[in-house]
């Protein structure tokens, strides 16, 4: 990242990947960072490991969340061209460890990225810390941030805050309504959405922000 003026930093020109266990979880964790880092001319990936068919309601076809997953990364403004959707069972990721690690390499050497955003460290759910392990096996050269699910975080570690806008936020709103098979659940509702970002705006004395667990940071 290179340095603005005012001493915050940019993403102009760089490499972002963004690891998510299941469809919804880069949205979720960093979406309005998304937003932000588009807007300032980044290159950014998205990645999901698990379409979870075995989990959509039944009123919906069992690949709607691969259609939603496309629509919401579109409405953040990632290339169709940069969205990786794999077709791993939800739950069982930990089966496939080495697979998944096999596909990272495989992004890794395709997009040699700068920073890659994962599930936090601290993350219990089995297969958002099976995507976290092998990613920091598989980017040991890249900058690497874990991203805040609250609902699954015994603990959270808030090292690194990236300063965002009301239209960031919106954004991240946007995208996340394109999950209809998650209507309903209390973290997608923008209320919350908007309450969390002020609340991590709040700690840097700014309107907005997410906040993310340094994993490694290379300068």
């Amino acid at each position: 990242m290179y340095q603005q003026n005012d001493g915050t930093m940019n993403f102009i020109n760089k490499n972002i990947l963004i690891l998510a266990p299941h469809t919804d979880d880069g949205e979720l964790g960093c979406g309005g960072s998304i937003a932000k880092m588009l807007e300032e001319k980044a290159n950014v990936y998205y990645a999901a490991f698990s379409t979870a068919d075995q989990s959509v309601p039944a009123h919906f076809p069992s690949n709607q969340l691969e259609t939603e997953v496309k629509k919401a990364t579109q409405a953040l403004g990632i290339h169709p061209n940069n969205l990786f959707v794999y077709k791993y069972e939800v739950r069982k990721l930990n089966y496939v460890r080495q697979e998944i690690l096999e596909n990272l390499i495989q992004l890794r050497n395709e997009i040699k990225p700068d920073i890659v955003f994962m599930p936090s460290s601290k993350d219990i759910h089995q297969d958002h810390s099976t995507v976290t392990n092998e990613g920091i096996r598989a980017f040991k050269f890249s900058t690497l941030l874990g991203y805040e699910l609250i609902w699954n975080n015994l603990s959270f570690d808030t090292d690194c805050f990236i300063k965002l806008r009301q239209r960031h936020i919106e954004k991240k709103v946007e995208a996340l309504q394109q999950y209809k098979t998650q209507e309903g659940k209390n973290y997608m509702d923008p209320d919350f959405i908007h309450s969390l970002a002020k609340v991590r705006g709040t700690q840097i004395g700014t309107n907005f922000a997410e906040t993310f667990e340094v994993i490694r940071w290379i300068i």
